[in-house]
């Protein structure tokens, strides 16, 4: 399951990378780089109390440091939502019979972005009210343990027990929107039929999950302390949200596919094509 989604961006990059670019832009700048870099600066310090306002900041991708950033809040969440509807269309189209075409890429845009905005917001309200929780336990712990050894270490351990239990809320709602899109199912009985899917690969797919978030996080961690430069962190996060993007995205109908037990034309057409 982790192979599998890399397996197919990798064959067909160019073909799915152009609708990560936007959404990518987007969440790279709705990071807060001052917050982050003060943070990291802060835990090699040895300064284990850090304020409840610059945790929530480093955590969050919702920018409270203006208009500006609301606007970017905004943007992320219309970006994320319209090109991942479009991009799932195409890949499951390609999937389906087996072709990799554009044609009619925003044809089906009407029927599947209410869908996507939906769950785009979703999972942004699930994560925001994951930052929020996380910001107020670690500053706690901050406060309430006054050795700084335990204070990291109970922090670590909390953070990741935090991410597994979002991580986990996402799982259930992660097969939504492919059998929103490919079944024409109403909302409440795709969401049945897809957690019945689900439940069958939860545990893999949590790890999967788990394992991209962490890494994803650490990346944005280390060029929020190592990098100087502001720009040097966007191109940096640009990159890591383009690929988590298209990972997160490009999983739900691999994942969709497999648990449905649907035929893929685009692996027939290839071992068709070794023969």
């Amino acid at each position: 399951m982790i192979f599998g989604s890399w397996k197919y961006i990798l064959k067909n990059l160019w073909f799915v990378l152009p609708f990560a670019i936007v959404p990518a832009a987007f969440l790279a700048l709705s990071v807060d780089y001052h917050a982050i870099r003060e943070l990291t600066a802060g835990i090699f310090a040895g300064n284990s109390e850090m304020s409840f306002f610059l945790l929530f900041r480093s955590l969050s991708v919702i920018r409270v440091d203006g208009w500006v950033g609301a606007l970017i809040g905004v943007g992320t969440v219309f970006a994320c939502a319209v090109f991942a509807a479009v991009m799932l269309s195409l890949v499951e189209k390609h999937m389906r019979i087996g072709k990799r075409t554009v044609s009619g890429a925003f044809s089906q845009l009407g029927n599947n972005l209410f869908s996507s905005l939906g769950i785009t917001l979703l999972y942004g309200a699930l994560y925001e009210l994951w930052a929020l929780v996380s910001a107020a336990v670690l500053y706690a712990i901050g406060g309430l343990v006054k050795a700084s050894v335990g204070a990291w270490l109970l922090s670590v351990l909390a953070f990741l027990g935090l991410s597994a239990v979002l991580l986990f809320c996402i799982t259930v709602f992660y097969l939504w929107l492919p059998c929103l899109q490919l079944t024409g199912f109403r909302p409440y009985e795709a969401l049945r039929y897809s957690y019945q899917l689900v439940v069958n690969v939860r545990g893999r797919l949590l790890l999967t999950l788990i394992a991209e978030f962490l890494c994803v996080t650490l990346v944005c961690a280390l060029a929020g302390a190592f990098l100087p430069y502001y720009w040097m962190f966007l191109i940096v996060m640009f990159i890591a949200f383009a690929l988590l993007f298209l990972s997160f995205c490009i999983r739900m109908e691999i994942v969709y596919f497999k648990t449905d037990k649907l035929d893929r034309e685009d692996l027939i057409r290839s071992y068709r094509g070794l023969l």
